[in-house]
């Protein structure tokens, strides 16, 4: 099995002594952070066609991004930047936000990453931010990206919706982890305390918007297994507005929580898990962040999902016919929620 870690430790080992440059730096790193990528997206995809396990695939591709991030990381502040007496204001923690902070990502995912300060930015922070985005920006990486201080988080997520949601699913990856800490316990104490109510009803306005767009219907004949109704983003609103209403940190806290009955659970995880198996294969097959499932495309994906003719159907008939009864379960989980938050 492939050992990502290794074989960016191995990339670090024999990075040039005299790479303490950043155009020098970027040219010794980016074919090897290639490599090292291409192969973990081979890795990830014959897994995900021996085991058909869709979250293992996704977790497996977030614990890649996450060992590269480290990686460049490493190499800018050990070999451009070190600062062996940090001053206060010299801190940073680097953050994984959105759904990169899930800790779950298909093969075309964006990589959303917060650059956490102290107070404003200095020019050791500047300095390590930019580095690290050049070596991004040339892996030809989507990158998503804030450098913020703590106060300038909480400001802006208390105006915009958006950015809240994304700052809900924070996940601390490496640097200073007390600036992490004061950030997510603020976050909790001066922006989520008493809010529930506002922040619900904006999810839920943000799903019709873009089921609107998407299509209304979860029986199209070519569904959006991202933003279509039935979709993962129905499941990945109704997580965050469990864990702001209930403060969960994990999924599997939701029976605790009173939301779902084990049953109810098991439920969401299996058509969480039927999702990202097909939006995987989809990126694999197209070689890009491809999330209709358009004519073209449902043969291949229906046959790398084991699906073969059967009982007079084909087999692109039996894997749309599971596809639309997973979309369906995810209505049903929908109705759930909705209704036990109205209910409290």
């Amino acid at each position: 099995m492939f050992d990502a870690v290794a074989a960016l430790d191995k990339v670090l080992d024999n990075l040039d002594r005299e790479a303490k440059e950043p155009t020098r730096l970027r040219g010794l790193m980016v074919p090897e952070l290639k490599r090292v990528i291409e192969e973990g997206h081979k890795a990830a995809e014959a897994q995900l066609l021996k085991d058909r396990d869709g979250m293992r695939c996704a977790r497996t591709l977030s614990a890649l991004t996450d060992a590269v991030v480290r990686a460049i990381y490493d190499a800018v502040v050990w070999r451009l930047y070190p600062n062996d007496n940090p001053t206060t204001g010299e801190q940073l923690a680097v953050v994984a936000t959105g759904g990169y902070g899930r800790g779950t990502m298909a093969p075309g995912s964006d990589i959303d990453l917060l650059f956490l300060l102290p107070y404003k930015q200095t020019a050791w922070s500047e300095s390590v931010v930019e580095a690290m985005l050049y070596v991004l920006w040339d892996l030809k990486l989507k990158v998503g990206h804030a450098t913020r201080s703590v106060e300038e988080c909480l400001r802006e997520a208390k105006a915009d919706m958006t950015i809240r949601t994304a700052l809900l699913e924070a996940r601390f990856l490496f640097g200073t982890r007390v600036l992490f800490e004061e950030l997510v316990t603020r976050f909790d104490a001066e922006l989520v305390m008493g809010t529930a109510h506002e922040f619900v009803e904006a999810k839920l306005r943000e799903r019709d918007g873009r089921i609107s767009k998407a299509g209304s219907s979860r029986y199209l004949v070519e569904p959006n297994v991202k933003d279509g109704k039935g979709g993962l983003r129905d499941l990945n609103t109704l997580f965050w507005i469990a864990k702001y209403t209930y403060r969960v940190r994990d999924q599997a806290e939701l029976v605790a929580a009173g939301l779902f009955t084990a049953e109810e659970y098991r439920l969401f995880e299996r058509c969480d898990e039927f999702l990202w198996r097909v939006r995987c294969h989809m990126h694999f097959v197209t070689n890009r962040p491809e999330e209709r499932l358009s004519f073209g495309l449902q043969p291949r994906i229906a046959e790398r999902l084991g699906f073969g003719p059967r009982g007079g159907l084909s087999g692109v008939e039996r894997f749309m016919k599971a596809y639309f009864l997973i979309a369906k379960d995810v209505g049903d989980l929908t109705a759930i929620v909705c209704a036990e938050l109205e209910a409290r």
